[in-house]
């Protein structure tokens, strides 16, 4: 057990630093009350994070945050966390390149405020961005989301900034309990005045498939930010919502704007039936 609880705020401890570093394992330990991230993974690769708790209540006490980084794989997690449990970013602080080949699996997750799943929003915005590509969640029980700032909302989220490009992301076999305020996904380019100096580039290729949640939330989100600047190719097999399989978009279930293209929802459960903008 790492008990981080007596520690000031702004000290900015972690519970676990890997920073420039290939091969490590992070496996058995809980982590309670960093002043910062539980577990902070910052260019390096080929990192497991195995069976591990984490619990924190301080603002920007994230769980695990990767940047910059490339084949980590995070299992069996539990994770209560007062900020975003897990988030996906490109380049950050002391940190450049590309983030990719991101698996987390068969893991619990409850964020007091924010988001439970985050991909996005940090990169090399004085270059040309980067690209976070091939990410995989499955098997994934979210308990709640809760954010009262429209800017943060999404269960599951992409908020490509920092003129990154987001691709290749699947969503598979993820349970939603509950949402105290906030939305199911958010898929957007974005520019976010707080944090990105330039707009991301685009969003493509993203499958959420076995998706279910039943209760109240705001309308989920895809936007492209323009022309240039789109999401496109969004594919949704057996989304459920409130008990109902979801064979089209429902504007007060989810709202594409123009700059959206290619989204398509399908029902394998009734013989692909399948229907696309």
């Amino acid at each position: 057990m790492i008990y981080l609880a007596d520690f000031h705020r702004y000290s900015a401890f972690r519970g676990v630093r890997i920073v420039f570093s290939q091969s490590i394992k992070v496996e058995g330990i809980t982590v309670i009350d960093p002043p910062h991230y539980s577990i902070f993974i910052g260019e390096s690769s080929g990192i497991e994070i195995d069976n591990i708790k984490a619990f924190s209540t301080r603002g920007w006490s994230d769980g695990i945050d990767i940047m910059s980084s490339s084949d980590v794989a995070i299992r069996d997690a539990f994770m209560r966390n007062s900020d975003d449990c897990i988030a996906i970013y490109g380049s950050r602080w002391d940190f450049y390149g590309d983030t990719r080949n991101i698996s987390v699996r068969d893991s619990i997750l409850w964020a007091d405020v924010a988001h439970p799943l985050m991909i996005g929003t940090h990169g090399d915005h004085g270059q040309n961005g980067d690209v976070i590509e091939n990410i995989i969640f499955t098997n994934i029980d979210i308990l709640n989301h809760h954010e009262p700032q429209e800017n943060y909302w999404g269960a599951l989220a992409i908020n490509a900034g920092d003129r990154n490009t987001v691709c290749n992301v699947i969503y598979d076999n993820i349970r939603v309990e509950r949402i105290e305020q906030g939305q199911l996904f958010d898929v957007r380019v974005v520019y976010n005045k707080d944090y990105n100096p330039e707009p991301g580039t685009s969003i493509r290729n993203i499958t959420f498939r076995n998706i279910s949640y039943s209760g109240k939330a705001n309308p989920s989100r895809i936007y492209g930010f323009d022309e240039k600047r789109a999401v496109e190719g969004v594919t949704f097999i057996n989304l459920r919502v409130n008990d109902e399989l979801l064979n089209a978009p429902r504007p007060e279930l989810i709202e594409i704007n123009h700059f959206a293209k290619n989204i398509v929802f399908v029902i394998e459960e009734t013989a692909g039936e399948q229907s696309s903008l």
